[in-house]
């Protein structure tokens, strides 16, 4: 069941913990979906002496249940708010003090941003300048501030069967979300050039692990396999893709953040390339054998369906310039990481079908009012 969050009256004036001195007021955009909510625990548990202020809209993609574990902590507020609302962003800043930022909030799902670019452009480049404008002018030119940008390897565009996507590689976006987010890298970088605001970006692969909104293609063929739905497959299923664990990704993020250098981009990749068939056969036959299936009686489900307009062929990162400078690099092999994301979700059932009933949604909604 979905429980009542203890933030929904929280101000900075009613709560005395406000007084309290913190090492870090770190700002955390979109920390309620799917890689912001893994992130948020990671900081709220590793960092004693910062204070975590959870950001987020709550679209369809954000789910405070993802964060329940962390109710009652001192150290971990929520605001439900708009990037995009630009005075509110600054007052924010203001009133928490806010000392650094990390930016995942974005519309992210390239089908919906094909169907609908605009949402895209106001919140990946709208909402993300908003974000820059109100660090620079909270900061002035002190230096001992962060403002980490996280974005996608899409904004490099595709490869072809050989090579690698490098921190030097030309940007070559291909559908209108990939080109929101170049355009927001390109902002973030335009600030540090022109302001000397203390940035920082990090381009990842695509993720997988618990959490995630079954639009995405892992948790969607879980759920479908598991109520024996067609898997639809666009075009032949030969695009590839590189698979990056989330809790690997969060790791990432907290070294970049610490220890990377300012006005520099790290690539941040799980060094698994997979064609989307042969990941859905692969997950078919995990799910046949938890679920006590005859093996192969899922992947007879596979359905291949029209291609998606403009769709990258393969994207693989080099993520070399993170383990050089940073000593990090994946703890998990995908096929590991993949049979720990199949286990969550099938123990998970409750939160698959508040997800995919709106549930969760409404529930939110009648809470802090729908935005």
């Amino acid at each position: 069941m979905l429980k009542e969050s203890s933030r929904e009256k929280f101000t900075p004036w009613n709560i005395g913990v406000f007084n309290m001195e913190w090492e870090k007021t770190i700002l955390i955009t979109g920390g309620a979906g799917f890689i912001g909510s893994h992130l948020v625990r990671l900081f709220v548990n590793k960092y004693q002496d910062y204070r975590i202020i959870n950001l987020d809209k709550l679209t369809y993609a954000g789910n405070l249940s993802n964060l329940i574990d962390l109710e009652g902590s001192e150290r971990y507020f929520f605001l439900k708010e708009d990037i995009c609302d630009a005075e509110r962003i600054r007052s924010i800043f203001g009133d928490y003090d806010v000392t650094d930022v990390i930016h995942l909030a974005a519309e992210s799902h390239v089908d919906r941003s094909i169907e609908g670019p605009m949402e895209f452009v106001m919140t990946n480049v709208v909402g993300t300048v908003n974000l820059l404008q109100c660090a620079k002018d909270k900061w002035g030119g002190e230096k001992d501030h962060v403002f980490h940008h996280v974005s996608t390897d899409e904004v490099y565009g595709s490869l072809g069967t050989e090579g690698l996507f490098e921190e030097t590689t030309s940007y070559d976006p291909r559908s209108p979300y990939s080109a929101s987010k170049a355009s927001s890298d390109y902002f973030v970088r335009a600030f540090y050039h022109t302001y000397g605001l203390p940035i920082k970006i990090s381009n990842c692969s695509n993720n997988y692990g618990s959490h995630q909104f079954p639009e995405k293609l892992i948790p969607l063929m879980i759920n479908n396999i598991v109520n024996q739905k067609p898997l639809p497959i666009y075009g032949k299923g030969e695009n590839i893709r590189d698979w990056l664990w989330v809790e690997d990704h969060a790791s990432a993020i907290d070294e970049i953040f610490h220890k990377g250098c300012i006005g520099d981009s790290y690539n941040v990749g799980g060094l698994n390339e997979w064609t989307n068939i042969e990941l859905v056969k692969y997950l078919c036959k995990i799910m046949d054998i938890k679920l006590g299936r005859e093996v192969g009686s899922s992947e007879r489900l596979i359905t291949y369906v029209q291609d998606r307009a403009g769709h990258d062929l393969r994207y693989a990162i080099d993520a070399s310039k993170l383990e050089r400078e940073l000593g990090w690099k994946p703890s998990l092999k995908f096929e590991e990481g993949l049979e720990k994301t199949v286990d969550w979700y099938l123990q998970n059932s409750e939160w698959i079908d508040q997800v995919t009933s709106g549930e969760y949604k409404a529930y939110y909604d009648k809470m802090y009012g729908a935005k």
